[in-house]
């Protein structure tokens, strides 16, 4: 089994890992090893943000390190919230607040289409970088809902699964998704390795 650290301390990002990685790799969150590392992500691209993070946590632990930078991107907001996604209300991490200024932003707007973008990095100890990407197309709803998953799930309507995000259960939404995707596409090109 293989060891990978993973550049975050979002608790439904890692489990998304575990999920999707499978019984094949160790997947241990930065809690887990009892590590704090305050990384600035201050690249202008989902890939430059993730590139620092797994970076940044290889040189740390010595180990291998998964990192993702991912986010919404809405069309008519010119790509907004982009990689700002998770701050996107000013306040890091505040899922409630990022949805209601989205939703702010969105009121009287027809053109609703958007995406989720994800950029995965894997850095080994020795420099070398495995990076996939991943997307998922559908569109703003104008309320949430479900309450399932995380971020802006309850207002992202999938056109893969004809409901929103926040009603799926994980197993389809990982079958879609961004991260999904683009974790799927990191899996291939580490079985074609070994």
């Amino acid at each position: 089994m293989i060891e990978i650290i993973a550049a975050t301390g979002n608790v439904n990002k890692v489990k998304e890992f575990k999920e999707i990685l499978g019984n094949d790799y160790d997947v241990k969150s930065l809690k887990d090893i009892g590590l704090k590392l305050d990384v600035v992500e201050d690249a202008d691209t989902f890939y430059g943000n993730a590139l620092i993070k797994a970076k940044a946590i290889a040189e740390a632990t010595g180990k291998i390190a998964l990192a993702d930078d991912s986010g919404l991107v809405v069309d008519a907001l010119g790509g907004a919230p982009g990689v700002y996604s998770a701050r996107y209300s000013g306040e890091d991490g505040n899922d409630v607040l990022n949805r209601a200024k989205l939703l702010k932003e969105m009121a009287g707007v027809e053109n609703r289409t958007a995406r989720f973008h994800a950029a995965i990095v894997l850095y080994y100890p020795d420099g070398t970088i495995i990076h996939t990407e991943g997307d998922t197309e559908g569109t703003i709803l104008y309320k949430e809902e479900g309450e399932n998953g995380f971020g802006y799930d309850s207002l992202f309507y999938s056109t893969d699964l004809n409901q929103s995000f926040g009603v799926a259960d994980s197993d389809a939404k990982n079958a879609v998704s961004h991260r999904g995707r683009a974790l799927k596409a990191l899996v291939e090109i580490l079985n074609a390795k070994e």
